[in-house]
């Protein structure tokens, strides 16, 4: 206690008597005023001192102001060049892998599928590399997965192999295209779907949508879209030949000319059917044909079960059946049938493969390969 004493008059003996006196006559709760208030020392507000005011705030503010505008023109630099150079690093890799490695993986096929890198050139025309990759991806998923090849390691030489087939098989198609356009022959989404419902109806695409989408994903990995694409691609190349073969047309022309004016069809079969085995029988098929034959092709069954007994179908373009066997042109007969079995007669045109007017047309206007196997 004596000590806190001591202290306090320390403290006092500190202050100065007239701030004690001062302290000691203070009433806080008094509300007398010895001070009177004066108008004379508050500012005006004006326009003037509204603007001066304001411009000394905005000039504060401007020094937090510009930091931010600077840092912004920062960001927008920054992430340009990021996306300049991930742009740069995305082309090298491609272009190394699509012209130097020959990747085929998945990823770079989806770039080709965005980005139109070419693999080939006719005259001023390009072969994009994606419809390279789109025909050898499908063979590469069919040797790996069906015949468990290993097409990176012991059978690499089949890769090589199949490499050069589905460059030359795409070369070929661009040359197709080509007569087409000059020749103005086309094909209709319509007519791709006539030619897969001929099929399926025939069950020649499975028994189901779901069976015929899984069979094209487990043997070539391809979607039904990848199909239709490649059928189209087929059925071009079929009226290709049809429109530039005009002597085999003309030859069918004649004949059903002939037999519109009452000709014998099984003398004329004798006479002008380049079938073989229906030739020398009057062109006899030999054999009933049901909606499911797997030995006529789609679009004579299907003539066929429209035709009434006796009548002789229009000139029709069949597909051909074994790769070694040509498309051809056909006049159809049915001689009789019980509803779900028919017997008919055919005669056969043989048109010519378009590759001869592939090949024609590269000894004038040579193809360049960007790619060398």
């Amino acid at each position: 206690m004596i000590k806190r004493l001591r202290r306090v008059k320390k403290v006092r003996d500190l202050v100065p008597d007239s701030v004690v006196e001062k302290a000691a006559n203070l009433n806080p709760l008094s509300t007398k005023t010895d001070v009177v208030p004066s108008a004379e020392n508050v500012p005006r507000i004006t326009n003037e001192t509204i603007a001066e005011h304001r411009e000394e705030v905005l000039s504060g503010a401007r020094k937090y102001i510009y930091p931010l505008q600077h840092s912004k023109h920062r960001i927008i630099v920054v992430t340009t060049s990021i996306v300049i150079g991930a742009v740069l690093a995305l082309l090298v890799y491609c272009l190394l892998g699509l012209y130097k490695f020959y990747s085929y993986n998945t990823f770079i096929y989806r770039v080709t599928q965005v980005v139109p890198f070419p693999i080939a050139r006719i005259n001023h025309s390009f072969v994009n590399y994606e419809n390279y990759l789109f025909e050898l991806r499908h063979y590469v998923h069919y040797y790996q997965t069906q015949l468990q090849r290993d097409l990176n390691g012991n059978d690499k030489q089949q890769l090589i192999l199949q490499r050069k087939q589905s460059l030359a098989a795409v070369i070929n198609n661009a040359y197709v295209k080509i007569l087409a356009d000059r020749n103005h022959v086309s094909v209709a989404d319509k007519e791709v779907d006539a030619r897969i419902n001929e099929a399926r109806s025939q069950n020649r695409l499975g028994s189901s949508n779901k069976v015929f989408a899984d069979v094209l994903r487990d043997y070539l990995g391809w979607s039904v879209s990848d199909f239709k694409r490649s059928l189209k691609q087929e059925i071009l190349s079929e009226k290709v030949e049809a429109q530039l073969d005009t002597t085999t047309r003309g030859r069918a022309a004649d004949v059903l000319s002939h037999l519109r004016s009452g000709g014998d069809f099984a003398e004329l079969a004798k006479q002008q059917s380049d079938d073989p085995a229906a030739k020398n029988n009057g062109g006899e098929y030999g054999f009933g044909i049901t909606q499911t034959n797997p030995n006529v092709p789609p679009e004579v069954v299907d003539t066929l079960f429209k035709l009434p007994p006796g009548q002789v179908s229009e000139v029709i373009l069949a597909s051909r059946l074994e790769i070694n066997r040509p498309d051809s042109l056909e006049i159809l007969k049915v001689t009789q049938t019980d509803g779900t079995t028919i017997s008919a007669q055919h005669i056969s045109f043989y048109l010519k493969d378009v590759s001869q007017y592939v090949d024609s047309l590269k000894k004038k206007e040579q193809p360049k390969a960007y790619v060398k196997f």
